[in-house]
Formats: C-alpha cells, structure tokens, sequence
C-alpha cells in the first residue's frame, strides 16, 4: 500500500543574487542607469561624471566638478545628464557628443543631494553648512535657501524654498507636482510644485544625534527619501541616535510618514531586531511597489544592504557588500538593482592608487522555500 506523500508548504521570497561587478578608479557618490540596461551614470569622488557600459565595465569621464560630484541623474527624453556637486554647481551633459553643454552656480555651499523630475521638467538640489546657532548648539538659521528648484531645460531658477540647515536630501512625487526635502534634525518639508506653497510638515528625533563624547555638537539625519509609488507616503533613511557621533554606530534606520494626512504621522519603521548598526544612504521602492531597499556602510551587525517587504516592514533578505554604498538605482524595469560605493582606498603601487570605486549589479529573483514551522 503506497503512501500519499503532502507536499511541503512553501513560500515565495525575493533574494538579491550577485549578477556583476565593476571598478571605478575612484569613489562613487551617486548613480543613474539608461533605460537601455547597457550603461550606467556615475558621480564620483575625484569630481568626474563618468558614462560607464555595463558589458564591457569601459567608463568614460563626460565632465568634472571642481569638488566631489554627489548627484547624478540622467532624461531619457531629453537625453540630457545632469549631475550635482560639492563645488555648489550643477552641470548638463550630452551622453551623445560626450561633452558639457551647461554649468550653473546652484548654491554657495555643497550639494548634498540632487534629483530630476519624474517628468523631467525641473531639477531640485539642496544644501546648507551647520553652523551652531546659540548655546544649544542649534543650527544658525541658513544663508541662502536651503532648497532650489530649475529648469531642466534652461537651468535658469524656478522655485527656492526655505528649510534648517544643512538639507540632506529631496525627492519628488511620482507625478511631479510635490517636492520634499529633509535635514539633519529630522524635519521634512513638502512644498506643491504649482503655486509653490508649503503644504506639510513631518517631524523625527530618530536620526539625530547629540554628541556628549569627544565633542559636542549635533550629527546625522534623514540622508535619502522617496515618495511611495502611489505618492501618499515618504520613506526616508538614515541612521539612529548615538552618544558617540564619532562611532558611526547608530541603528540602521528607516522610517514612512503617512505627510498626505492632517496632522501627518509616522506609520511604520525598521524594527530594532532587524537592525544593526550603521549609516544608511540610499532608500528605494521597487518600481512594483511590493519591495523597497535601503543600503549604506555597516558598523556592525548582519547587513549593510536589505529588502523589505512594503505591506508589513519586514525585512526580506539581506548582505553584506562589503563596501559603503552611496546610492542605488533599478535597471530593467526592477529585474535588477545596481549598488554604487567604494572600499577603502589603499596606498599607491608602482605610482597608481588601485581602484576603489565599485558598482555592483544584483539579479532581482523570486525563490520557493518551505515555510518554518
């Protein structure tokens, strides 16, 4: 007499697999891909914007800032690149003829972070020094707007926007018509792109420090951010509060705030057995909307880069890269992701320093495996 065999439970989980590695001789702060999967657009620690095929690993300086490049992000339609930097500057590329067609004066002090348009009309870009402000060493009230907005076909100055300084990162919504933008003491900010007013405002104390250690003074806040797919909600990233702002061990921190609600409120966040330590600089929602990543620099723990499922805020699958990473971006529609960062640099051999930029490229794929009892 046979034996009727149940079949296992199982359960679908999304993993990241290592497709491909790359080299850059220097630093990467930031990445874009081409809709065409076949290259990529890096900014760069040596001040280059470089147009890198994925085939063959070949890149291709377009152009330098004068400082470090921190943003980069390329219009399919227009063709056009534009990347962001310490110098204060943003500057226009043409992929096609390879050279720089614009450069405009965008702030005083650095770029933290820069972002285009989903429709590509207008390119937002903040900054801010923190200076202290008065015995409590808050941050001195900021000496040009923190945020600016232009055209992304005229560079000239659209919208400026007042935020506390320094102003880490922005986003824009799917549809363009909000901009929010986020600091180091953990305030967003979102603004309506068609009359320019405010129209929100969300508040954290998760991702700032106040150091009574070595020294004394605030550190850290909100360093990327991303609308959800359906606009409604922003996911920032960052990393938790430290005694020692020098340790760089705050824990790995997400947070999504609910900003489309009157008052606005915190929905969900990393949870703290999920967590290790570290900063995280990059935050992005699968382009399905089911997943989001956030990656950064270990201090310790398991995992410098995770994905989360976006329904519950559980963590999915995680890695460690073994290197900081900057930025990230999706290639193929989601099919893959791509890591910017680096390793650390190491000393020069026969004249030249060995490369320490690094864009790494992981497959997005769908496993079957037995539920746990």
């Amino acid at each position: 007499m046979s034996t009727i065999q149940t079949p296992t439970p199982q359960k679908t989980e999304t993993r990241l697999v290592p497709a491909k590695a790359l080299k850059l001789p220097t630093a990467v702060f930031a990445v874009d891909a081409h809709p065409d999967g076949k290259h990529l657009f890096a900014a760069c620690f040596d001040g280059g914007v470089y147009e890198v095929a994925l085939d063959s690993g070949e890149h291709k300086l377009l152009g330098k800032h004068t400082s470090y490049a921190s943003g980069v992000q390329y219009s399919p339609t227009q063709d056009r690149l534009v990347s962001a930097g310490y110098d204060g500057s943003l500057n226009w590329f043409s992929p096609k003829e390879g050279k720089q067609i614009r450069s405009i004066e965008a702030h005083k002090f650095w770029s933290w972070k820069m972002r285009v348009s989903p429709d590509e009309k207008l390119v937002a870009s903040v900054t801010g020094q923190y200076l202290a402000g008065g015995y409590k060493y808050e941050p001195l009230a900021e000496r040009e707007p923190s945020v600016k907005v232009f055209d992304a076909e005229t560079g000239k100055l659209r919208r400026a926007f007042p935020h506390i300084p320094p102003t880490l990162s922005v986003a824009f919504s799917p549809d363009s018509r909000y901009l929010a933008a986020a600091n180091m003491m953990g305030e967003i900010r979102v603004w309506d792109m068609t009359n320019g007013k405010q129209v929100a405002v969300c508040t954290t104390p998760d991702f700032t420090s106040w150091g009574i250690i070595k020294s004394h003074h605030y550190l850290g806040g909100i360093f990327d951010m991303t609308f959800s797919p359906d606009g409604h909600e922003i996911l920032v990233c960052g990393m938790g509060p430290m005694i020692d702002p020098m340790a760089g061990n705050g824990k790995q921190t997400w947070q999504r705030f609910a900003w489309t609600e009157t008052p606005t409120r915190k929905l969900s966040e990393i949870r703290d057995t999920e967590a290790g330590t570290g900063l995280m600089e990059t935050v992005r929602f699968h382009p399905q909307g089911k997943v989001f990543i956030m990656a950064g620099r270990l201090a310790q723990g398991k995992w410098n880069v995770a994905l989360f499922d976006t329904a519950s805020g559980h963590l999915l699958h995680s890695l460690d890269t073994k290197m900081r990473v900057t930025s990230s971006t999706w290639l193929n529609g989601g099919a893959q992701l791509v890591l910017a960062g680096a390793t650390s640099q190491e000393r020069a051999k026969d004249g030249r320093c060995p490369d320490f930029g690094h864009l790494r490229v992981y497959d997005v794929k769908e496993f079957s495996v037995p539920l746990s009892n």
